[in-house]
């Protein structure tokens, strides 16, 4: 399975690192997030690496459906009464500008940048799309109040905002990364505290291992891979998602996402135009729990498009937090010089323009608090992480997680061996393919 973004984009390629190295930052992760880490680092002139354990681009990015939104559900109304106005405004702002620079970056970029108004919608209740709209618009947003979309079925209200995007990220990434300091094939298996900064194991595609010193170290490897700091086994797990790219399907003019909490997953899709093509997305669930995955995805295809045909089918993950706010920042209270950025939730697109930015000085750093690490981690959702560790380290299975020792579940739709704890997943062979996990299953 492979998304309609692979199709007829050559990525460029780059040599493992060979030799010790000492930079001033060092990028580990060469997916979106640090990629234009590494745009920005170089756009300053300072001496920076990225360094990428595959290929760039090769996890998560290229499974994105390439929303790029300051809409991230319906959350304002939550976060001003969680953390208040002024901290949902920051918030709202760090996204808006994040969109900005795409739309700059996009102007001299063929990359097929389009903006659309991105809509929220509900077949519930009609009260919180109301509730959600006084928020945005107390917290200076611009927010559409409508019960007319163009989705198959039949809604309550949604929220819309104006000027939002989709693109293509493959063809924007192979027109930034050429010219970048990438070493491909480079694994970071440690990363130490030094007098001077940090040094940083790698191992390289010919099994030897080369040191990268670094004054600051920038983690962008979606799970943070460092357990001892920060507690993002506690803060995190992960969830799947599913699409479908269809022909012969509507086309659509805007960018609409179901928020069903509960129920018929049918009547709680996303939905994004992409040329000829309608992207069907949803049925999505905790990784390595039961879900309906494509399967569900192909009823509601020949429910709502009977005439459509499907040219392809993909899956993503996504980090999500306690608070639904990413974790950008230092990665620990006391860590001076390591940062993170990570727990995207279901935004990756926006909220790694918005993490390069912060992390690379090219965003008011008032608005990093929102962001921080190290902010509360008394939330329900701590509770139901625990809860879920706790039941799959004593359940007696055969495979185990190589990241915490977590029982590992059968994905019968995608083949892979997956981790309801943190989200790790492994080909059927016991490959590793997503993190935290580091190493492969033991045959």
């Amino acid at each position: 399975m492979s998304s309609i973004w692979e199709r007829g984009v050559e990525l460029p390629s780059f040599e493992t690192v060979k030799s010790d190295k000492k930079v001033d930052v060092l990028v580990i992760g060469g997916g979106m997030a640090g990629l234009l880490c590494g745009y920005f680092l170089q756009s300053k002139g300072a001496k920076y690496a990225v360094i990428e354990k595959d290929r760039i681009a090769g996890g998560v990015t290229r499974n994105t459906t390439a929303k790029i939104t300051s809409q991230h559900g319906l959350l304002y109304r939550r976060l001003s009464q969680d953390f208040g106005q002024e901290k949902a405004a920051a918030y709202l702002k760090a996204n808006e500008l994040a969109l900005a620079q795409y739309k700059k970056m996009a102007a001299t970029i063929d990359c097929d940048f389009e903006e659309k108004t991105n809509f929220i919608y509900t077949t519930e209740d009609k009260a919180k799309i109301l509730d959600e709209v006084e928020a945005v618009n107390q917290i200076g947003g611009k927010a559409i109040y409508t019960e007319q979309v163009e989705v198959p079925y039949k809604i309550e209200a949604a929220i819309g905002f104006a000027q939002q995007a989709q693109f293509h990220p493959l063809k924007f990434i192979s027109a930034i990364a050429p010219d970048l300091s990438i070493y491909e094939e480079s694994f970071a298996a440690k990363i130490e505290k030094e007098h001077f900064g940090y040094s940083v194991t790698v191992i390289n595609a010919q099994g030897n291992t080369v040191k990268i010193n670094a004054d600051r170290v920038i983690t962008a490897t979606h799970f943070p891979f460092v357990d001892k700091y920060g507690m993002y086994f506690m803060k995190m797990y992960q969830q799947r998602s599913y699409v479908l790219a269809l022909k012969n399907a509507a086309k659509l003019d805007g960018m609409y996402i179901g928020n069903r909490q509960k129920g018929d997953k049918l009547h709680n899709l996303s939905f994004r135009t992409y040329k000829d093509h309608l992207l069907l997305g949803g049925c999505g669930s905790r990784t390595g729990t039961k879900c309906g995955a494509f399967d569900e995805l192909r009823e509601a295809a020949k429910t709502y498009y009977p005439e459509s045909r499907e040219v392809a089918a993909w899956a993503t993950q996504d980090c999500m937090t306690l608070d639904g706010l990413p974790y950008i920042g230092r990665y620990a209270k006391k860590k001076d010089g390591l940062y993170v950025a990570t727990g995207f939730n279901k935004w990756g697109m926006t909220n790694s323009m918005a993490a390069a930015m912060l992390l690379t000085g090219n965003m008011d750093k008032e608005l990093a608090d929102v962001f921080r690490p190290d902010r509360s981690m008394m939330k329900p959702q701590l509770f139901i992480n625990g809860m879920e560790t706790a039941k799959n380290f004593v359940k007696p299975v055969g495979h185990r997680c190589t990241h915490l020792g977590c029982a590992l579940k059968w994905n019968k739709a995608e083949k892979t061996w997956d981790c309801p704890c943190h989200g790790s997943r492994f080909e059927e062979d016991g490959e590793v393919i997503n993190n935290p996990a580091q190493k492969n299953l033991k045959g």
